[in-house]
């Protein structure tokens, strides 16, 4: 396995990938290891790095985070959702035919591992407020922010 921590406005963000593709990103909860970069962490920490900066709005990475066929539907849902958008929980589900399955949405979209590659911090509850957030609602907060600040100019 890969690694490679980069500072960013949220703090350190630590990526991890193996040879097929990105595995996890974590905001905060950094594992005490020294770094063993590869082409795809470096490329992932340019990428994000660009994100932070508002030149960039679509990741273009190999993903290869494991989790259960029903999880990996609603990350790939989570990839369609628009930079600088967002939509319910309740929508997600509909946008996986599976309407009745908010509640699961919910829960696979907290088992997210890839954080800010796969955007769960754009999905918010029905009534507009934020909701969990594992990298933590005040990053949340911050994303949300930055992208609607970077559509706006844009």
């Amino acid at each position: 396995m890969f690694q490679q921590t980069i500072d960013s406005p949220l703090g350190a963000v630590q990526i991890f990938a193996n040879e097929q593709g990105l595995l996890r990103i974590n905001l905060g909860k950094i594992a005490d290891t020294p770094d063993a970069s590869s082409a795809l962490t470096r490329l992932t920490a340019t990428q994000l790095q660009q994100y932070f900066a508002g030149n960039l709005t679509t990741f273009t990475l190999p993903l290869a985070a494991t989790g259960t066929p029903f999880q990996q539907q609603v990350w790939q849902a989570l990839c369609q959702l628009p930079y600088g958008t967002t939509c319910s929980y309740a929508r997600l589900a509909n946008d996986i035919a599976n309407p009745k399955a908010v509640r699961a949405v919910g829960a696979a979209n907290g088992k997210n591992p890839l954080a800010i590659v796969v955007p769960c911090h754009r999905v918010i509850g029905a009534n507009g407020t934020l909701t969990g957030y594992a990298g933590g609602l005040d990053n949340k907060a911050w994303l949300l922010d930055h992208e609607q600040r970077v559509s706006v100019q844009g």
